[in-house]
């Protein structure tokens, strides 16, 4: 059966957690409060992880809020049907999640002192992190082959938008002092280093066995093994668990096992182009 997207702003989003409403709401009247703490994601770039190493953070390294309640419990999707009800309701401090693009989201946050924590991944270990994920979400057209998916994401015609234009929009704040940004190949280098700036950034005073526990339950392992944050719980009509899993693989470079020279080349090339001008080196650039 086809995906009808629901369309916004010009981006498409999967219709099952998302509505006109509720992007609008999140965009227009959401009201961001001074002590929020967004985890900011294009999709399939480390969302899951952060926020299972904020939930640790904000517990101090105890796990035993990671493995009592769902990752979207913990950090409601605001601006999705669900995620949005939950998130008007939760006390302060709120940890919540999104994949929106800079220019919607919520307007209030620019007269906030909210944070916000950007994680960006290699585009093309995205690709391919995706294009498996959209084979086992119902929410998502089930792609016809690797090469047209990654043409899709080349014009940024799948759901979320155009993975460029989301980096460049949320780079824009890379200097302001309430913007934290991360890359996927910097957690997998040195998560303990990582979580360590992340606490300075969040003013959180972790001594070195919680932060040792911190980075002991937000492993890839770890996370495959909980429930809360494995998404084995949700059922089939929404993810077909026959069909791959959520937590595939976490690592780095897996690209090299999808892209033929061809599609390598056709990329590198449209990756400079898109992102010229924005001066910044990120771990997989050559």
């Amino acid at each position: 059966m086809p995906v009808h997207y629901v369309t916004y702003e010009g981006i498409k989003f999967p219709p099952a957690y998302n509505s006109e409403h509720s992007l609008s709401f999140a965009h227009n009247e959401f009201l961001v409060r001074d002590d929020d703490i967004f985890n900011v994601t294009y999709p399939k770039s480390g969302t899951v992880w952060m926020t299972e190493i904020l939930s640790l953070i904000r517990s101090h390294g105890c796990p035993s809020w990671n493995r009592a309640v769902l990752n979207s419990d913990r950090m409601p999707w605001f601006s999705t049907c669900l995620g949005l009800e939950s998130a008007l309701s939760y006390p302060s401090p709120r940890l919540l999640t999104c994949h929106l693009p800079r220019h919607i989201f919520p307007k209030s946050f620019s007269h906030s002192s909210a944070k916000v924590i950007y994680t960006l991944r290699d585009p093309r270990d995205v690709v391919v992190s995706y294009y498996y994920f959209s084979k086992m979400c119902n929410s998502y057209e089930d792609p016809a082959s690797f090469e047209q998916f990654l043409r899709d994401f080349l014009n940024g015609d799948l759901p979320h938008g155009s993975w460029f234009e989301h980096v460049r929009g949320w780079m824009e704040m890379k200097d302001t002092e309430n913007f934290f940004f991360i890359t996927y190949e910097e957690l997998k280098q040195d998560l303990c280093g990582s979580v360590r700036r992340l606490c300075r950034f969040l003013g959180q005073d972790l001594d070195d066995e919680a932060i040792s526990s911190v980075v002991q339950n937000a492993s890839f392992t770890a996370m495959r093994e909980n429930p809360m944050c494995s998404s084995i719980l949700l059922p089939a009509d929404i993810m077909d668990q026959t069909k791959g899993q959520f937590l595939r693989k976490g690592i780095c470079g897996d690209w090299e096992n999808h892209f033929t020279v061809a599609q390598s080349e056709t990329f590198d090339r449209i990756y400079r182009d898109r992102m010229q001008g924005l001066n910044m080196t990120f771990p997989w650039d050559r």
